[in-house]
């Protein structure tokens, strides 16, 4: 994904967000660690996005941190698209105010959850439906226009054509 900078704090005033990634210590009891957002900013539209997690491979194996590892490494490389094939992605979405919409149809299965503001869904039907804070969206093939700053948590998985 294509970014201009990075931050740890939201271009708008969502509030600062962290990430609490489990894992377990030698005794197999649970463990977290914290991670703080890193907001990178697109160049052209002024989305910002926090990834927050990744896998690269479904099922993910439980037994061993083999997906936090590849998750970290993904990361560290700078490689991530829209979408992880065979894997998904967890990320937090912010839109500025007035984005210009981008119809697009991704090979992914997407779960929206709108965490503050509101989003009209444009679908390439025509449709047009009003997200406001709680609302899920399940999509493929839409736009998204926000008429104010609008945060959504989204889960991208990779699907086949």
């Amino acid at each position: 994904m294509s970014s201009s900078q990075s931050s740890t704090s939201s271009p708008s005033n969502l509030p600062a967000l962290k990430s609490y990634i489990t894992t377990h210590d030698s005794a197999g009891k649970a463990i977290a660690s914290t991670h703080p957002a890193t907001w990178w900013v697109g160049a052209n539209r002024g989305i910002a996005f926090d990834v927050v997690y990744t896998t690269s491979a479904m099922p993910v194996d439980m037994n061993t941190e083999k997906d936090v590892k590849q998750h970290e490494e993904l990361m560290a490389a700078g490689k991530l698209g829209l979408v992880n094939r065979g894997g998904t992605v967890c990320r937090i979405v912010d839109f500025p105010p007035e984005n210009v919409p981008l119809m697009h149809r991704t090979q992914s299965l997407d779960y929206g959850v709108v965490l503050e503001g509101s989003l009209e869904m444009l679908l390439d039907s025509g449709e047009c439906h009003v997200l406001n804070r709680g609302d899920v969206a399940v999509q493929v093939s839409c736009v998204d226009v926000d008429s104010s700053w609008t945060a959504a948590s989204v889960v991208v998985d990779g699907a086949n054509k």
